[in-house]
């Protein structure tokens, strides 16, 4: 057996590591009639949620959440209000907008604005600490219980230990330690930690269900009977997508073996017949014209422009003639609000202190014109599936 305790010095510079906890296997539908799922649930359930193993990891958790929605509505404000005095002090309006070099010199040494840029960081760093500690400390229990989900059913689960990872995936998204691919618990950190960025309000997969309710379907009237999420991390929003649509086939991929894992191992304990696999969004290895459903929820801003258009043409490739490719991410091009200072200093520092190095290359495209180039027909008057995201509808011509 692999000693779990040598693993936890790993990053996401060191994913190939991975490969030797897992042997590559076909994406083949196995009932649990022969195979024990070994599920830990210690605390039981509150909905579709799994309780945090130990009432103190959920209360530090809680302590967490409330803090960041003290720091993304009070502290931003304050920072906000400071912004604009800053501006004013120089003749210029708080809706006016400044150059990065301009910008950043008159902020930089700021103690209100970039306080808050502190509270909001070190709430991110606790919040992944406090659950990665307790999943690392329990290891060979919850290694257990996804080796069990990995032979068990309904749905099934594509590992491969082969799958050679393009450098932009192995950053730290969120600054999340490890990434999406370098911590064997990634799925289970993700899941927990990200409960905290809803700021309480999506404990039950809420903000997802929510979402595949407002996804755009094929106008041709023809039944979906195919759904792809590319990007799927731990598989909310792929679950979400059976629920809406019970009979059709359902797929979730992502780049990190271990939140596919993890996804899996949560669609086993919820009874759902989905389909994970660990492939990459610009080679997803299906055959051509076969979703009529391509779906990504905030996916493209983790990825360099080079891969954005490799996906969106593969989104393409893969869509029957008529399906639709329904992208959500943050707000670009026309659909932008109006660009300000504080703007631009929100998206800087989402991209300098949250582990995102292509947010501003993201925001600086027109993503639906993008999309458009692609050969997409596209319409973008339509109601967002969720809001402060995108509304983007590309029809693949018939």
């Amino acid at each position: 057996m692999i000693d779990r305790r040598t693993l936890f010095g790993a990053t996401a510079a060191t994913a190939t590591f991975l490969s030797s906890l897992v042997k590559g296997r076909k994406a083949e539908a196995k009932t649990p009639a022969n195979y024990t799922f070994k599920d830990v649930e210690k605390r039981g359930t509150r909905g579709r949620l799994e309780r945090l193993p130990a009432l103190d990891l959920e209360s530090s958790q809680d302590f967490l959440t409330g803090f960041r929605n003290f720091v993304n509505r009070d502290m931003r404000q304050a920072a906000q209000k400071r912004l604009a005095v800053l501006m004013e002090e120089r003749g210029l309006s708080a809706d006016d907008d400044l150059p990065l070099e301009e910008l950043l010199p008159m902020i930089e040494n700021d103690h209100l604005i970039m306080g808050s840029v502190r509270g909001w960081v070190s709430n991110q760093q606790l919040t992944w600490k406090q659950v990665q500690d307790y999943f690392h400390a329990n290891a060979d229990e919850y290694m257990a219980e996804m080796e069990s989900a990995d032979h068990s059913g309904p749905g099934s689960l594509e590992l491969d230990p082969d799958l050679v990872l393009p450098d932009y995936t192995k950053h730290e998204i969120h600054i999340q330690p490890g990434g999406y691919v370098g911590d064997p618990f990634a799925g289970y950190i993700n899941y927990y930690g990200v409960n905290n960025f809803y700021g309480g309000s999506n404990y039950d997969d809420e903000v997802q269900a929510a979402i595949a309710e407002r996804v755009q379907i094929p106008k041709d009237g023809k039944k979906v009977m195919r759904i792809l999420d590319l990007g799927c991390a731990t598989g909310r929003l792929t679950f979400a997508m059976k629920d809406r649509f019970p009979d059709a086939e359902v797929w979730g991929i992502d780049v990190g073996a271990p939140m596919v894992r993890f996804a899996h191992t949560r669609g086993v304990d919820l009874d759902k017949d989905v389909h994970f696999a660990q492939r990459l969004a610009e080679d997803t290895k299906f055959p051509d014209n076969h979703f009529d459903l391509v779906i990504s929820y905030i996916m493209f801003h983790e990825v360099t422009s080079e891969a954005q258009d490799k996906i969106i043409a593969e989104a393409k490739r893969v869509l029957r003639p008529g399906g639709v490719f329904f992208p959500m991410d943050f707000l670009t091009g026309k659909q932008a609000p109006k660009s300000t200072a504080y703007r631009t200093f929100a998206i800087w520092q989402d991209h300098k202190f949250n582990g995102e190095p292509w947010r501003m290359e993201y925001s600086s495209r027109d993503f639906g014109e993008l999309v458009k180039q692609h050969g997409f027909e596209v319409d973008e008057d339509i109601r967002p599936a969720r809001r402060g995201h995108g509304a983007i509808m590309g029809t693949k011509p018939a």
